[in-house]
């Protein structure tokens, strides 16, 4: 239990990567231009594209992220594929303001929520999901929608709103990969918002 405790905190710690991601997208744009930032996230997604075809298509087991890949998830695509797919979709689809908040909270929701839950978690909330999870990820991503709404001067209550269906999304999908749905489901939320408000 306590090896699988750290193993989980080892898998969530690889989502910070996203924020390695989403600072080299926006210097690439900054300096080069938005065609050249998004080349740069597809060329990072065919990267893992060619990852999964090596372990899923041909069966080697990559050392690195072999150890990170839970047991219900070694015959489906990496999460990662889902996130980057997501990335790319929320940051051209969105304002940045949402698709930022959207990826955020899809990142250290998902994170705080999973940690809290495998530690603390005792009263089963939705399938495998627990009151404390839920609870910490809502936390988690109104913190978020607070920092979001003062950094971009947006609504308070789009980001809120978004907090609440981010952590809805989350705890119902189970089969279907929460690194896509929950950023594109609360993004898809916050922008119809921004554009009715």
């Amino acid at each position: 239990m306590k090896w699988e405790f750290f193993h989980e905190i080892g898998r969530k710690v690889i989502h910070l990567t996203i924020l390695i991601v989403l600072i080299l997208f926006f210097a690439i744009k900054n300096q080069v231009g938005q065609q050249a930032a998004f080349l740069f996230l597809v060329f990072l997604l065919i990267i893992f594209l060619i990852l999964e075809y090596l372990r899923l298509d041909l069966n080697l087991k990559l050392p690195f992220f072999h150890r990170f890949i839970r047991p219900k998830e070694q015959y489906k695509i990496f999460g990662i594929i889902f996130f980057l797919s997501a990335t790319i979709i929320a940051l051209a689809v969105f304002d940045t303001a949402i698709a930022l908040a959207a990826l955020l909270m899809t990142t250290f929701g998902d994170m705080f929520a999973s940690i809290a839950g495998k530690k603390y978690g005792t009263t089963m909330l939705f399938r495998n999901k627990t009151v404390i999870g839920f609870v910490t990820e809502l936390i988690t991503n109104l913190i978020i929608a607070i920092i979001i709404s003062l950094f971009f001067s947006i609504n308070i209550y789009i980001p809120i709103i978004m907090a609440f269906a981010a952590t809805v999304t989350e705890t119902m999908v189970d089969e279907l990969d929460d690194n896509l749905a929950v950023p594109l489901v609360s993004g898809f939320i916050g922008q119809i918002l921004i554009l009715a408000i």
